[in-house]
């Protein structure tokens, strides 16, 4: 079982599935680059605070005027069917629109372009300075990568692995709510994995530290991942088998957690659940919901 026969038919998954070829080559190389912004069909997507300008087609991008200053913090995305894309911080506009929406509104392909777009740009915003010497960086490779102009040591944008499971037990499985988010609305739980760790180990340790419940690491089933970008992750989905239905919510970290029946989980699909909901389209907790649901996983 794979991930491409379980969504066969399904709709994509929002910010994966890039269109872009990301040039490894061409960023090597720092005249070729310029030389793409140069070109006549360069554009480049405008952030404010990560979030995106859109309209009624999705993305809105941007000419690029090389001898503007505004535009040499931008990051080179890649190349989609030849013509060069890239992004950067911007102030904000009326079309910008928060993250969140943008991607349950935008065409899939933006998603994915946005969600690299995001996540780079982040990623530079957060790290002016070497984590070596103090020093101050500087951007390289188009954005690829950032240069201490001290040390030189080279730093990389990173990626944060987080499991994010269900806990299956008999015909149930295990949904849970923190205070903050809206009314009724329940997931699938999820943690960073840690140093050390293997994906199962860290879905075994995040369900017993939150819920209390103990599950068959061997038996535990990758089902397919999702990049995060709030701001840089990879969701990583599985399915555990639980060893019991007991739970001991940990109240520090959810405001409580509960098994729900199969009946119940499609009612929260289809909307009609009296009291509880799930976490909007974009999410691939609401997918791991549906493909239970379906009795696929």
């Amino acid at each position: 079982m794979n991930d491409r026969s379980l969504l066969a038919g399904a709709a994509d998954m929002v910010f994966a599935g890039s269109p872009l070829d990301r040039c490894e080559v061409l960023r090597r190389d720092p005249d070729a680059l310029a030389a793409a912004a140069q070109q006549a069909n360069a554009r480049v997507l405008h952030l404010c605070k990560g979030d995106p300008e859109v309209d009624e087609n999705g993305l809105i991008w941007h000419a690029i005027d090389p001898s503007s200053p505004e535009h040499t913090d931008m990051i080179f995305l890649g190349k989609l069917d030849g013509q060069p894309l890239f992004a950067r911080p911007s102030g904000p506009s009326e079309q910008h629109i928060p993250a969140r929406a943008a991607a349950m509104q935008m065409p899939h392909r933006d998603a994915a372009i946005y969600g690299q777009a995001k996540s780079f740009l982040d990623w530079h915003y957060r790290h002016p300075h070497c984590a070596r010497c103090g020093g101050r960086t500087e951007m390289a490779a188009g954005g690829a990568k950032r240069i201490c102009s001290a040390c030189e040591a080279e730093h990389f944008p990173r990626v944060d692995p987080v499991v994010i499971m269900l806990a299956q037990h008999e015909d149930k499985v295990l949904l849970g709510r923190q205070a903050s988010w809206p009314p009724g609305v329940w997931s699938a739980l999820a943690g960073f994995v840690e140093p050390a760790e293997t994906l199962e180990e860290a879905c075994a340790r995040e369900l017993q530290e939150e819920a209390g419940v103990s599950v068959d690491i061997a038996a535990t089933r990758y089902i397919f991942c999702q990049p995060w970008p709030f701001p840089s992750s990879i969701m990583v989905g599985l399915v555990a088998p639980a060893l019991s239905d007991e739970l001991s919510v940990d109240t520090q970290e959810l405001e409580a957690a509960r098994w729900f029946s199969r009946d119940d989980v499609r009612a929260m699909l289809a909307g009609t659940h009296p009291h509880a909901a799930l976490p909007p389209s974009i999410a691939i907790a609401r997918r791991l919901a549906e493909l239970w649901a379906e009795d696929k996983i």
